[in-house]
């Protein structure tokens, strides 16, 4: 007995107690949920295989393709709908033919403005390619700057009401504040020696605040100038332009020439400087000769003897030179045409406006039967002025009319005769 108690207390020893289960969230889930029999069953399943995943596809070369975006819309909500433009009721309230107080009192003038013209916004064309009128046709077109508009003169449509300005955005009442407020310099010219684009230091001796300058600083600022003056004309070129020029300016002033001639006269003299045709001349006598063929070209009346006289020169000097500018660089300088004296000589001799007219009228018949070839164009001019007025009872003196053409009385009797022989004109004098 006391052996078989051994047996069983041993065994008992050997047996080791099961080790308590620890109780999880999951556990107590399972346990809630799934029964004990259950439970059992799944665990008793074998456990399937995991399904291998594909392998990834190479990646292209060059750029992804982006993946269109899809907008999302919901089913609840409607697709938003385009506003479609209605025409205004109160046109259709006008055109009615049972309303004709609302028509009265409202006017065809707005049924005209909604139904007729478009809006000046709706122009589709650049302010500056507007050439014609969208409504009438017509090209006559005023741009007003000031306000901005584009303006049918025929039709009275303001085609565009914002134009563009192209002018500086600051204002200026007088002389003084256009000064102040300009932030560019003038444009260049041919008439100074550096075209305009010269730095100068000037005279005022005060600083930018307005205040003198020190003693020890004005005797530094005058040797900076006067070293300022000798290397800004420093080759052989812009000396001779800085005496030209101021000569041209002088004569061309006093024969009451204007700023635009002058600026081609400064342009044909650099011509001339620039091939060397100045060697060896007097510059006075190229700048009388530049003007006489500047005054020629654009048919303009001035003699060689006013210019000669102005410029000091000789007037074969003058007359050496222009055939020598004209054949070295290839001017095509038209004949001088004789009916461009007369309004200057006939109000010097006080004759009126029907003289002049007859005078030019001589003048074109002998130039289509070729009188004029081979004579002077003073002497032609001055012998039709003498004839005219005798015609017309204003009779003038041939030396009085000799003096004011700068002409012999010889000159004036010869073609005179050569007038009333070849046109036949019955007159004595």
């Amino acid at each position: 007995m006391k052996k078989q108690k051994m047996k069983k207390a041993a065994t008992k020893k050997a047996v080791k107690p099961k080790a308590k289960r620890k109780i999880t969230k999951k556990t107590v889930k399972t346990i809630r949920h799934i029964p004990k029999k259950a439970h059992k069953a799944i665990k008793a399943r074998p456990k399937q295989k995991a399904k291998a995943r594909p392998k990834a596809r190479p990646k292209a070369k060059g750029k992804p393709k982006q993946k269109p975006i899809r907008k999302q819309v919901h089913k609840h909500e409607p697709e938003p709908v385009q506003p479609v433009y209605e025409e205004p009721r109160i046109a259709e309230i006008i055109s009615a033919p049972h309303h004709p107080p609302i028509r009265e009192a409202y006017g065809e003038r707005q049924e005209h403005r909604h139904m007729h013209h478009p809006p000046p916004t709706q122009v589709e064309e650049s302010d500056e390619t507007v050439k014609k009128c969208p409504e009438c046709g017509g090209s006559n077109l005023i741009r007003d700057y000031e306000r901005g508009e584009i303006i049918c003169r025929t039709c009275g449509l303001v085609i565009t009401d914002a134009l563009t300005d192209f002018g500086p955005e600051w204002r200026a009442f007088d002389s003084e504040q256009k000064d102040k407020r300009a932030r560019t310099g003038g444009p260049t010219k041919l008439m100074r020696p550096n075209k305009g684009l010269v730095t100068e230091i000037d005279q005022y001796n005060k600083d930018i605040r307005g205040a003198k300058i020190d003693s020890k600083l004005q005797a530094q600022l005058h040797r900076m100038r006067k070293w300022h003056k000798r290397i800004s004309i420093a080759s052989s070129f812009e000396k001779n332009l800085a005496i030209a020029l101021g000569e041209l300016d002088r004569v061309a002033s006093s024969l009451g020439l204007p700023d635009n001639i002058k600026e081609n006269i400064a342009a044909l003299y650099r011509k001339a400087v620039k091939s060397e045709l100045i060697r060896g001349r007097l510059i006075e006598s190229v700048v009388a000769a530049v003007i006489y063929a500047a005054c020629r070209i654009y048919g303009i009346p001035r003699t060689l003897d006013e210019i000669s006289k102005i410029s000091g020169v000789e007037k074969k000097e003058i007359g050496r030179a222009y055939r020598f500018l004209k054949k070295e660089l290839e001017l095509d300088i038209p004949l001088t045409d004789p009916s461009a004296y007369v309004p200057k000589f006939a109000v010097v001799l006080n004759l009126s406006r029907d003289v002049q007219m007859m005078a030019i009228e001589i003048i074109k018949k002998s130039l289509k039967k070729g009188l004029i070839s081979g004579r002077g164009p003073t002497g032609v001019a001055a012998a039709a002025l003498y004839i005219a007025a005798a015609m017309k009872n204003e009779k003038r003196t041939q030396k009085e009319v000799a003096d004011v053409a700068g002409v012999t009385e010889v000159t004036i009797r010869n073609r005179y005769r050569e007038l009333k022989k070849e046109l036949e004109i019955d007159i004595n004098l």
